[in-house]
C-alpha cells in the first residue's frame, strides 16, 4: 500500500483552518463549489468537479481544532476505501497541517496526479486562510 503526505503551515489559528475544512463556504472556495457538506460524524459529503465527477465522503472524525477524517465511498475506483486526514497543530497562531491521503492499493499515474494535487489543495487552503480567497477547482487553469 502507499500513502501522500503533505505538510502545509498556514500563518491563520487552528479554528480557521478547522473551520475552512468543515463547511460548505469553506470547502467551496478550497476545493469545489459543486458540493453537498455536513458536519456530523457518520455523514456523507459529495463533491462534483465538473461533469460527472462525483466524490463521496463518509465522514469519520470530527475533532474541533485538531483532526478531520473522511472515507472514500464513491469517487474513481483508485480513491474508493482510502482515507483522507487533516491534521492541525497550532502554534503562536500558526497552524500546521498534516494531510494523509492513505492506503492506495498501488502506486500508479493517477496516484502520481493526486499526489499533486493534494498539494494544491493545501495551497487553495493556506490562501484561503490567510487572504479569503482560495483556488476552488472552478478557478483553477492548469
Amino acid at each position: 500500500m502507499a500513502d501522500i503526505e503533505h505538510l502545509q503551515s498556514i500563518h491563520a489559528p487552528a479554528a480557521d483552518v478547522y473551520k475552512a475544512l468543515t463547511t460548505a463556504e469553506g470547502l467551496a472556495e478550497v476545493w469545489t463549489r459543486e458540493l453537498t457538506v455536513y458536519q456530523e460524524v457518520g455523514s456523507i459529503h459529495e463533491f462534483r468537479f465538473g461533469g460527472h465527477d462525483l466524490t463521496k465522503m463518509r465522514i469519520v472524525t470530527l475533532k474541533p481544532m485538531e483532526k478531520v477524517e473522511w472515507t472514500c465511498t464513491e469517487s474513481d475506483p483508485e480513491w474508493v476505501g482510502t482515507t483522507i486526514s487533516f491534521e492541525l497543530h497550532e502554534r503562536r497562531g500558526k497552524t500546521n497541517i498534516l494531510l494523509r491521503h492513505r492506503h492506495w492499493r498501488e502506486i500508479t499515474d493517477f496516484y502520481r496526479s493526486c499526489n499533486y494535487n493534494w498539494a494544491m489543495f493545501l495551497y487553495s487552503l493556506k490562501t484561503y486562510c490567510e487572504t479569503g480567497r482560495g483556488l476552488p477547482y472552478q478557478d483553477r487553469t492548469f
